[in-house]
């Protein structure tokens, strides 16, 4: 069999089979076919696309690159949670200790950055002494001992996967439904989590930008996972604009952070929150009905139980659980600007990629999958769609390294936000459920 011919199947609008993706994704895992190779077939199926049954082969060809985890052994019944990515998605840091603080096992491998979308992974790395390559075993002891662990992709679970994502994202093959459906399902069937709940992205700061590409892309995930014999669950949530108020890694576990002690948030970042623990909930049988999910999140939050999990959790994972209970002790990046609103008026729309984009250019996001990231950059969103606002207001706020990268973030930032004179409506949080 031959890489190139495979290209220039793909190429041709021609459907693989499923020998010939096997063979691709066996080979390239083991470093027969170089990356250039990868990423010419990556672009050939972002441009052209690939059917349901090749989905499927290439989700479950990724899925069995490497081992897999059984899970039953080590709990009852366990749940995931997974984000098609986007701005300041800061969730997981927040969901996984509610639900696993009311008693639901949370296991979950998380991923980096990719593009302009924020990673979980980042995000937790910013806690000093935080591990996220645990081993097998520690990820399975882990789970037994408190009911939540969240690790990084470990190199022998879907190795495919943990190739092609890093090469996707300095490729410009993010936004393929194909690879983001085989890449989500792949490392979600490599763990047996009995239940998944997925929070589709739609938006201009998604992959997905309109709801049709979103519910289609949430269906295949729910299919796939439904065929392996998982129970799914897909919500189809906005990204037309930054989730919650912060953007950046530290000042996204800050936000985390202060939601949890019961802080007053962002009301789209707690409805989100809140609703999405209320389905795992419900998904789990905790809760017989998604209202009483609901209250047994807010609970969690107000009780301050879940806060005492995700120290737990952290604590377990050698990170320094200091830096949670006084979050000052974070570093601050040496440039700190609040810009102010140039007029009165309503806000009409916050471009959510473009403020994604201009965290990447300050240094909190990769162009190359080699690139560091700066924990300490970021950019603060004052305001949400829908909110009155008055000339001289702070907008945003802007974290930088440098004087350079903050005039560059300035005049972006203010270019993202639109004002309009007559009010205008907030945006849904949610734009409905795939079952």
């Amino acid at each position: 069999m031959n890489m190139v011919e495979i290209i220039c199947k793909k190429r041709d609008k021609e459907k693989l089979s499923q020998q010939e993706i096997e063979y691709f994704i066996s080979n390239y895992t083991s470093g027969d076919i170089p990356d250039y190779q990868a990423s010419a077939l990556a672009m050939a199926i972002l441009l052209n696309g690939m059917d349901e049954e090749e989905i499927s082969q290439m989700t479950m060809a990724m899925a069995h690159s490497g081992e897999t985890l059984n899970l039953s052994e080590h709990a009852a019944f366990s749940v995931d949670k997974h984000s098609t990515g986007g701005v300041g998605d800061k969730t997981t840091l927040i969901v996984q200790p509610i639900v696993s603080s009311c008693g639901v096992a949370v296991a979950k491998m998380s991923g980096r950055g990719l593009g302009f979308s924020g990673g979980t992974i980042d995000k937790l790395e910013s806690i000093p002494g935080m591990r996220i390559d645990l081993s097998k075993e520690e990820f399975l002891s882990q789970l037994q001992r408190i009911g939540s662990v969240i690790s990084g992709q470990s190199k022998h679970l879907a190795p495919a996967d943990g190739k092609m994502y890093a090469l996707r994202d300095v490729t410009g093959t993010v936004p393929s439904q194909a690879l983001i459906a085989s890449s989500i399902m792949s490392k979600k069937l490599a763990v047996s989590t009995n239940a998944i709940l997925l929070d589709v992205k739609v938006g201009k700061g998604a992959f997905m930008k309109t709801i049709e590409d979103a519910k289609s892309l949430a269906k295949l995930m729910c299919s796939i996972g439904r065929y392996n014999g998982r129970i799914m669950r897909a919500e189809l949530s906005d990204m037309n604009q930054p989730l919650g108020y912060m953007v950046g890694n530290i000042l996204e576990v800050k936000e985390a952070v202060s939601m949890l002690k019961g802080e007053p948030a962002a009301p789209d970042l707690y409805e989100h929150c809140i609703d999405s623990s209320a389905q795992l909930l419900q998904m789990a049988s905790k809760a017989k009905t998604f209202e009483e999910g609901k209250k047994m999140a807010e609970d969690a939050l107000t009780s301050g139980r879940a806060f005492e999990k995700l120290k737990e959790m952290i604590a377990a994972q050698s990170g320094d659980v200091s830096y949670l209970d006084d979050t000052s002790k974070f570093p601050e990046a040496p440039f700190v600007e609040v810009c102010e609103a140039p007029e009165d008026g309503f806000v009409a729309a916050i471009d959510a990629q473009e403020v994604g984009e201009t965290g990447v250019e300050l240094g909190g996001g990769r162009h190359q999958k080699t690139d560091p990231i700066d924990y300490r950059v970021g950019i603060e969103i004052h305001h949400k769609v829908g909110d009155q606002i008055y000339e001289g207001d702070p907008l945003f706020t802007v974290h930088a390294h440098d004087e350079e990268t903050l005039a560059y973030a300035r005049l972006r930032l203010h270019a993202a936000h639109r004002i309009s004179p007559a009010p205008v409506n907030k945006l849904p949080q949610f734009y409905g459920i795939v079952e």
